[in-house]
């Protein structure tokens, strides 16, 4: 079942900024990359397995293309808990479960870009989200773990940012809970308020929030 927060930002994106919505398919055991220029990345559709024996056939035996009804049905959410509010995001087929594992499959994800409030906080640091009078925070997305080597390196030893797959999958909800409809909020990028989602890992945390009117 979909958060509110990810319908929320679906239904922004789908209804706002459909016409500038990039497509981009990746092949299994490669990388896919998301990224805005301006704004943060929004999600609007994913979809993980195969549906043609087209797409990324190349060099694959037929054996590995037949089943063109091979689908993962939480794509959509997987991804967008990784990478919505975000200025670049990565990722490959591990954040996925294997729906059809003889099959070759490949990520079919359209996304947009959304206008957007966007902080990064180094853990154990404080971020203050804000907005003007009359209008309420509405988050687009929340990031805790490290997903590079190179955010938030200063002064910390070698070893503590090689892992850069570590999130915490929890964090929007963490920040929906704590700051959704209010015009004020602070959040503590630390472990006991998300989670230690890799030990010994030096972790910050990225937050992407627009200010609305209430209805």
């Amino acid at each position: 079942m979909l958060s509110s927060l990810l319908r929320s930002a679906l239904v922004l994106a789908a209804v706002c900024c459909l016409t500038s919505a990039e497509s981009v398919i990746t092949c299994e055991n490669r990388m896919q990359r998301l990224s805005c220029d301006h704004g943060v990345v929004s999600v609007l559709t994913v979809a993980y397995g195969r549906t043609n024996r087209r797409t990324c056939s190349e060099g694959r035996p037929p054996g590995q293309l037949e089943n063109t009804e091979c689908s993962q049905t939480s794509a959509l959410e997987a991804l967008a808990n990784r990478c919505n509010g975000k200025k670049v995001c990565e990722v490959d087929k591990a954040i996925f479960s294997d729906p059809c594992p003889d099959t070759y499959k490949y990520i079919q994800t359209t996304y947009t870009c959304l206008p957007a409030h966007h902080v990064v906080a180094c853990e154990d640091s404080e971020v203050e989200l804000f907005c003007d009078s009359g209008q309420t925070i509405a988050l687009i997305g929340a990031f805790y773990g490290r997903a590079d080597r190179t955010t938030c390196i200063q002064g910390v030893p070698d070893g503590k940012f090689n892992n850069i797959t570590c999130f915490t999958p929890t964090a929007n909800q963490v920040v929906t809970e704590r700051c959704n409809g209010k015009s004020r909020c602070s959040v503590y990028a630390v472990n006991s308020v998300f989670q230690d989602a890799c030990s010994g890992t030096a972790k910050y945390m990225e937050l992407a929030y627009s200010c609305e009117y209430p209805l």
